[in-house]
């Protein structure tokens, strides 16, 4: 397995791989093409896919303000589950974040993907029971 910085030109094989997760929340101009190549303009040294020999099996969408690093889509190909793709994406995530001098890094779950809380718990990641999130949506298209 060899982990790479994403690039534009992965956009259709991540794109399937995220719709093809269970648990995770797309939106249709936020993940679109145009949106996912802002993102990597803004974010280039935090995002990575994982590939097995040419195959695209994982991939973690991640992006800072200066301050907290955010994770916001991360994806491991069914098939290749429990072999430690999804971990070693996350580590190489962490490192990117840390060379940029990021010192804290955060990410949403759905409350009912259970898998997915199990895997971000045995990384470490705290559930916080202190906060409430909230959203105002902007652009009422980004659906």
């Amino acid at each position: 397995m060899k982990i790479r910085l994403m690039s534009i030109e992965d956009y259709d094989i991540v794109n399937h791989l995220w719709k093809c997760t269970q648990g995770m929340g797309m939106r249709s101009l936020d993940d679109s093409f145009e949106g996912i190549k802002k993102f990597l303009k803004r974010n280039p040294t935090t995002n990575f896919v994982a590939q097995v020999g040419n195959n695209i099996v994982g991939v973690i969408l991640c992006g800072h303000d200066g301050r907290r690093g955010y994770i916001y889509h991360t994806a491991v190909n069914i098939d290749y589950r429990g072999r430690g793709i999804g971990k070693e994406l996350v580590n190489t995530v962490v490192k990117a974040l840390k060379k940029e001098e990021i010192n804290k890094v955060s990410l949403v779950v759905f409350s009912s993907n259970d898998l997915g809380n199990e895997f971000w718990k045995a990384l470490g990641f705290d559930e916080r029971d202190d906060l409430i999130y909230r959203n105002l949506i902007i652009n009422e298209r980004n659906i």
